[in-house]
């Protein structure tokens, strides 16, 4: 019985090789980026794409074992929820509104330490926001909902 179970795993393991999701590979910056709609100084956005653009924008730098699914999978509906929550590249649907909460979201998440993921820099560790990064970052989006003149 259990030889039987770990032969239909292997060959359900083998098939999922077969599914190719489609790869995050645009333009991470664009007419709709970010810098299109608020200032961002360079050391904001080196932290932004270090940190933040691979699941965050229209461009994903990929690692070799998203090769081997269920994996690529995985990290494809991974992806595809950070750009649902805010894509850096494209901010062409945002309201003053909108814009304004996610940079107070960004604000939040960052000082509570929820982002970047620690699934994410488990194995990504440059990409560990220090303290004056993460200062920095909320000094930016300050000062960005300032630039935005969201006023509610």
């Amino acid at each position: 019985m259990i030889r039987k179970i770990l032969i239909v795993l292997l060959v359900v393991l083998v098939g999922m090789q077969f599914i190719r999701p489609a790869r995050n590979n645009g333009l991470a910056e664009a007419s709709t980026d970010i810098t299109h709609y608020v200032r961002v100084p360079d050391s904001v956005m080196k932290i932004l794409k270090t940190s933040c653009y691979d699941c965050h924008s229209n461009h994903t730098v990929y690692p070799w074992y998203v090769n081997f699914n269920p994996v690529g999978l995985w990290l494809k509906n991974h992806i595809d929820d950070g750009k649902r929550a805010i894509n850096f590249s494209d901010l062409s649907s945002f309201s003053k509104k909108k814009l304004d909460h996610r940079m107070k979201d960004i604000a939040e998440t960052v000082d509570n330490k929820e982002m970047p993921l620690s699934t994410y820099t488990f194995i990504h560790r440059y990409a560990i926001l220090d303290s004056e990064q993460m200062h920095m970052i909320k000094e930016w989006t300050a000062s960005a909902r300032k630039e935005i003149g969201y006023q509610p």
